[in-house]
């Protein structure tokens, strides 16, 4: 039997001085897929609970508690590991807020803290003054960022002294005001979402407006 010499399999070689399309980068890894879905959830429960569409104070907590909460930590840790500090830092007092508001309601309820009935309102006035301050300050420490984040957080502070004001007065028209105010950044966040899955997902930024501070 004779040997059989096999030819070689037909080979592709790329005309000379051509260039082979490059694999498109992979959209950057963005914390706020996780942290703004989270947020928006915990500010719809809050908002229905604000308008009156169920008398229970605690009827959010648990979206509150186990999802908005640990969604703003996660976003948060995600964005430290990252090197976003400043996304880091507004996630981070979120989580705090969300946190400490269900800790609130639930100790509150239960008289985890020794606060009696009569001082019940003052304790809910401590905490709706502090939150105040911080997200007023984070409000003016983000002035560069695009209006839409700036417009963001004026809204929360506007919620936060209309349900300042409903605690104090026993207002619930002023409440039921409040909730619409939670309604609205509601949509804002929405809006957030939508741009974040957009870039995620390797499409284009929606537009957020320019910066109050250039």
């Amino acid at each position: 039997m004779t040997d059989v010499a096999m030819a070689p399999p037909e080979t592709f070689t790329a005309p000379a001085g051509s260039v082979e399309p490059a694999t498109p980068p992979a959209p950057p890894a963005n914390p706020a897929a996780i942290g703004v879905p989270t947020f928006i959830v915990g500010s719809v429960a809050l908002g229905m609970v604000l308008v009156g569409f169920v008398p229970a104070t605690g009827a959010s907590i648990p979206i509150i508690l186990a999802a908005t909460s640990i969604g703003q930590l996660v976003a948060a840790v995600w964005a430290s590991s990252s090197g976003q500090s400043a996304v880091a830092a507004i996630f981070g007092i979120f989580s705090g807020f969300w946190l400490s508001y269900a800790v609130l309601v639930l100790g509150l309820t239960h008289g985890w803290f020794g606060v009696g009935e009569a001082n019940a309102v003052a304790t809910q006035e401590v905490f709706l003054t502090s939150w105040l301050v911080v997200v007023g300050l984070l409000t003016v420490a983000t002035l560069r960022l695009p209006f839409a984040f700036t417009l963001l957080f004026v809204l929360i502070d506007i919620a936060l002294v209309l349900v300042l004001l409903a605690t104090a007065q026993g207002s619930t028209a002023i409440q039921t005001a409040a909730g619409c105010v939670v309604f609205a950044f509601a949509a804002v966040g929405a809006y957030l979402f939508l741009d974040a899955m957009s870039t995620s997902t390797g499409g284009p930024a929606l537009p957020m407006g320019r910066p109050v501070l250039a």
